[in-house]
């Protein structure tokens, strides 16, 4: 079995200097009740597959969106996306493959998941890009797992996809890597 592991554990830094307030991922956009974490949670959900958050233990309030939608969670003060994959990987041991994906990242749609993932059938990574830019989510098969487990840092899983190229997936459009990282991103991300 592959799943999603979404990734929830920054300190959302480049966000309140650029003046936000509080943790990015409780924020919502204009017209959206919906907070950014809770848009991407459901669109990771809505893919069918098994998903995992890694999360801060100061976050109440991702806790408590993934208790509602019965997710299980890693709480970690992490120091960087590699300590969040190794600990959602450990995790996670038992599945097959791991689709990382950032929880800042609300516009990736449920079928670009399934997608990274059936290509993982066929080798040990793949992505999404969109005119030559790579995207996410990230697929890494269980031959990885130990390398995965072993990550630490901010490099995340740059050098393992160094080493292991991904195959890459052909996006439909641009929300494969638009991200929200700033304040000013809220009035229109995409």
């Amino acid at each position: 079995m592959i799943g999603i592991i979404l990734l929830a554990a920054g300190s959302a830094s480049r966000f309140r200097a650029a003046g936000g307030q509080g943790n990015k991922l409780n924020a919502s956009l204009p017209g959206n009740a919906s907070s950014i974490f809770a848009m991407t949670l459901q669109q990771a959900l809505n893919s069918g597959l098994p998903v995992h958050v890694v999360t801060r233990p100061d976050n109440p309030q991702v806790q408590a969106e993934c208790a509602e939608a019965g997710v299980t969670t890693t709480l970690i003060d992490s120091a960087g996306s590699g300590d969040s994959i190794a600990a959602g990987v450990k995790a996670t041991q038992h599945w097959s493959g791991w689709l990382v994906h950032l929880a800042d990242m609300p516009f990736v749609p449920a079928a670009l998941f399934m997608r990274v993932s059936q290509a993982l059938q066929k080798t040990c990574t793949a992505r999404p890009y969109w005119q030559e830019q790579p995207g996410h989510p990230v697929g890494f098969s269980s031959m990885l797992r130990d390398e995965l487990m072993a990550l630490r840092g901010d490099a995340g899983a740059r050098e393992l996809l160094e080493r292991y190229p991904a195959l890459a997936i052909a996006a439909d459009g641009p929300a494969t890597f638009v991200d929200i990282d700033l304040p000013t991103q809220l009035g229109g991300a995409l």
